[in-house]
């Protein structure tokens, strides 16, 4: 399974110096981004009631944990980077892994980016928009501006995108922690009428239950993203599991704290019509020191988008160098030594997406997709324990699990089509499929070399950039 990745050389190795805090701080870091601060509302709006809510906030922090031991299984048996893409060639064949990273770097990323990028822009003006939310154009401009700096940044120097990395992490845990703690001087001091009649309201339809989910699971993703470190873990047969026991349970408690404190300061409908929670919260609760939020909130989801920039190439690295994707995806700066075509390819699509988007529906389709392949990323894993059980694998997790998680995986992908089918959702599995189309003459028969050599050398000369091995 390993010989590839053994048999190119390479010419930076990285070291396995990542112990279990490394890995705790390594997850949560990319977990807790801009979904806390902008799903809560989302959540309580599609189930109808505070109770239902907190149930939901609950499940999707048992089933991140229940998939990431899966991924944790997949991990140490295909021992490659690449993550899911990797896992789908290597169990799938392919056409789904061409799929697979066709879809991601076209679409899941970018959309995930852009999602990012309109919470960050969101609550960086809530603070000037406090009567009222803010204008659609205001905030697609601070987002765009955001996605600029940080793709200059991180074509520029690695070493100043893992500064932003580490300084937004305290950052994002200071906030929360406010959070945590107001709330529960505000219950202390005797105010729980919203906790009253906590399930009444609405009973909701299997897609709003299926929206939820999306939206809640969209705060908690980032839980497979260990997955691209597990060669840089000391010892992952011991701390990879251990390390996603601890951090996902941490994170579920927080995000289940944060929601129990933004409830305990606003009602339902405060929450259900507020644009930026957290900043809502924070003007309750500090008074007039609730700018402090809408900093604290912004510069979190900007450290999530610099997360994301910062892993981006991975996908389109790998997939270039299975001739999945055009050679130039693959290069790097000469002497910077940044993945800049990666990143200036996933910039100019993420720009074309904030251009119509709308966070809400970015999140479903964003969330579609991602399910849609976690489900074929774990039918492989499930593949591999029935037909492959003599590969050696130095953490394994009981069947039932991938299971249930694949059981979850078909519920959310089919959930949101059942009683409310939207033309929207047909495009998006029509583009999936679309990737056959372009896998059958260009990849699978190599049509139109010519062009794509001719685009690729002068693209080379201009970005200043050359063939990369596998770890940058």
């Amino acid at each position: 399974m390993g010989t590839d990745m053994d048999s190119t050389p390479q010419k930076l190795h990285l070291k396995s110096e990542v112990g279990l805090v490394g890995g705790v701080s390594l997850i949560a870091g990319v977990m807790i981004g801009s979904g806390i601060f902008i799903s809560p509302q989302t959540v309580l709006v599609y189930v109808g009631s505070p109770g239902a809510g907190l149930l939901i906030w609950a499940f999707c922090g048992v089933l991140s944990m229940l998939a990431s031991l899966c991924y944790a299984e997949l991990g140490t048996v295909i021992r490659e980077s690449g993550g899911e893409y990797i896992y789908i060639l290597r169990t799938s064949g392919n056409l789904l892994a061409f799929v697979f990273a066709f879809t991601t770097i076209v679409v899941t990323r970018p959309a995930g980016i852009t999602g990012q990028a309109l919470v960050f822009a969101q609550n960086a003006v809530a603070a000037f928009y406090q009567d009222c939310p803010p204008p659609a154009v205001v905030v697609k401009a601070v987002a765009a501006i955001g996605i600029l700096f940080l793709v200059t940044v991180n074509s520029l120097n690695v070493r100043y995108a893992m500064a932003v990395t580490v300084y937004l992490m305290a950052t994002k845990l200071f906030a929360l922690v406010v959070i945590v703690i107001g709330g529960m001087l505000v219950l202390i001091q005797g105010n729980t009428a919203n906790f009253q009649n906590t399930f009444e309201g609405n009973t909701p339809s299997i897609s709003a239950i299926g929206m939820a989910f999306y939206h809640c699971l969209y705060a908690y993703d980032g839980w497979n993203n260990l997955n691209s470190v597990t060669e840089e873990l000391k010892r992952p047969e011991v701390n990879l599991p251990r390390a996603l026991m601890i951090a996902i349970p941490m994170v579920t408690v927080l995000y289940l704290l944060v929601n129990v404190s933004y409830l305990a300061v606003m009602t339902p409908r405060e929450l259900a019509v507020s644009s930026a929670v957290a900043v809502t919260w924070g003007n309750k609760v500090l008074g007039g020191w609730g700018w402090v939020m809408s900093v604290a909130a912004a510069l979190s989801s900007f450290g999530s988008l610099n997360g994301s920039f910062f892993s981006g190439g991975r996908v389109c690295f790998v997939a270039a160098r299975e001739g999945h994707m055009p050679d130039i995806l693959a290069m790097a700066h000469v002497r910077r030594l940044t993945p800049s075509p990666a990143l200036i390819f996933t910039t100019v699509i993420s720009l074309i997406v904030l251009i119509p988007g709308d966070f809400e529906g970015i999140v479903n389709f964003f969330s579609f997709t991602a399910w849609f392949f976690y489900g074929v990323t774990l039918s492989g894993l499930l593949y591999l324990k029935i037909k492959k059980r003599d590969l050696p694998r130095s953490y394994t997790v009981p069947i039932i699990i991938p299971f249930l998680v694949l059981l979850a995986a078909v519920f959310l992908v089919l959930a949101p089509i059942i009683d409310n089918p939207q033309i929207e959702y047909l495009y998006v599995t029509l583009f999936i499929l679309s990737g056959v189309l372009i896998y059958v003459p260009f990849i699978h028969y190599k049509l139109c070399p010519g062009f794509l050599n001719k685009l690729t050398v002068f693209l080379q000369l201009f970005l200043e950039v050359a063939p990369a091995d596998k770890n940058l």
